[in-house]
């Protein structure tokens, strides 16, 4: 017989919240593939270098990447529907992410919300595409006027949800998102090891084994890469 290690050994970590808000790229869904794939075709039409245009979109609306991509103002509209047909096309090969579908499952109606800088069209396209349920609260690209880091859209869901931002935690992968959820407010939960270098409070590999308490997230002890006592980059 084995030994266990001593994150086998280690008690759940118990994170209060009376609402969940999750980011969808990189946290519900796992769309990283296609949206490099989109963006890389968006590129080459533009004439762009695929390599720069798809190291600076993550964590951003389509509308704002765009903006920064191509100094002609003119060609911006067309170039977002052209991008989100593209990503809408790609859609289908978004799987759910580690653990998402068994604590989705575990979570009742109106303790949890999507907050995405996509547009409802692309966020429902990959939702579907991965098999997850539309939860009552979806807050989109389409229904603020900035996006992460401004903290508008989390902001709206935990008033949708009737939680105090101070009493929902906020899932996310990227940095702009992180500072979305801190700067409303919320406690924030970086998903993924490339949010070490984000100033999350508390950071796990996936959500693989987490669990729904009633009262806040049980997230198992292996899964925990930063927990609320280490010390936060700068």
């Amino acid at each position: 017989m084995g030994v266990a290690g001593a994150a086998d050994l280690a008690p759940d970590l118990h994170v209060p919240a009376r609402g969940l808000l999750f980011d969808n790229d990189g946290v519900l869904v796992d769309s990283l593939a296609a949206v490099e794939v989109s963006w890389a075709r968006w590129a080459r039409a533009h004439d762009l270098e695929p390599e720069h245009v798809v190291g600076v979109i993550h964590g951003r609306r389509a509308a704002d990447s765009v903006a920064l991509l191509l100094e002609d103002p003119s060609l911006r509209a067309a170039a977002v529907d052209q991008i989100e047909a593209f990503e809408i096309e790609d859609s289908e090969i978004c799987p759910a992410m580690p653990g998402v579908p068994a604590l989705l499952a575990m979570l009742p109606a109106g303790t949890w919300a999507v907050v995405t800088s996509g547009t409802r069209a692309l966020a429902t396209a990959r939702l579907r595409a991965a098999g997850i349920p539309l939860p009552e609260v979806v807050v989109t690209a389409d229904d603020v006027e900035v996006g992460k880091p401004d903290p508008t859209g989390y902001l709206a869901a935990a008033r949708a949800l009737g939680v105090d931002p101070t009493q929902a935690l906020v899932l996310e992968d990227s940095g702009s998102g992180v500072a979305a959820g801190q700067a409303a407010g919320c406690r924030v939960l970086g998903i993924g090891e490339a949010a070490l270098d984000t100033p999350a409070d508390l950071v796990v590999r996936d959500l693989a084994g987490a669990r729904w308490a009633g009262d806040g997230l049980l997230l198992p002890a292996a899964t925990v890469l930063r927990g609320p006592d280490a010390r936060q980059p700068r």
